[in-house]
């Protein structure tokens, strides 16, 4: 079984659903939570990872340097030694020094294909586009913005999106079928690699 850290910032949607593919999904007898982690204390993730039974830490990021932080962090995780750390909605930029502990072993999703969108605001950018298609992208963190090697995508169907909310609700669909599926591929090829 892999251990997982899992990262949010917010409601954890994309969370929630992996931790329910443990449970009896795709990743079930494959990973196993052995940490909820949020920046933010009011982060509703929290509570929901909390009333499961599943260990929940919070270390507040604001007015804090990002190495600062990052290392805080990095002490924390030495507790637990997960082997992935799954983002999920977790709206911080890692240090270098942190993507360089966990290298090659850091996961996220990304609501645009990386190779044309990185950063914030991808499916207001597909909006204000007009795509007729965006792309959900889950990669492996490097030093870069969204730049990592690629794991997995999905299109996302956008004809006929009226407004953003529309965007977003398709995109989250997709990207609540992607998550999954990608970290199984990711942990099933590791596991076979042992």
């Amino acid at each position: 079984m892999k251990k997982i850290a899992l990262f949010a910032s917010g409601r954890g949607s994309n969370l929630m659903n992996i931790l329910a593919s443990m449970q009896n999904g795709c990743l079930a007898n494959l990973a196993e939570a052995v940490l909820v982690f949020s920046n933010q204390p009011q982060a509703p993730v929290l509570a929901k990872a909390e009333a499961l039974g599943l260990a929940v830490h919070c270390i507040p990021s604001r007015g804090k340097k990002r190495l600062d932080f990052d290392a805080e962090v990095l002490d924390l995780l030495e507790k637990y030694r997960p082997d992935y750390i799954v983002l999920a909605g977790y709206m911080r930029v890692l240090s270098a020094p942190f993507v360089a502990a966990y290298a090659g072993r850091i996961v996220n999703i990304h609501p645009a294909d990386t190779q044309v969108h990185q950063g914030l605001g991808a499916y207001k950018w597909a909006f204000e586009q007009g795509l007729e298609e965006t792309k959900i992208t889950v990669h492996l963190v490097d030093q870069g913005l969204d730049t990592g090697p690629i794991i997995a995508q999905a299109p996302v169907n956008l004809a006929g999106v009226k407004d953003l909310a529309e965007v977003e609700r398709r995109g989250l669909a997709v990207e609540h079928q992607l998550y999954p599926q990608a970290l199984y591929q990711l942990f099933s090829s590791s596991k076979n690699k042992q």
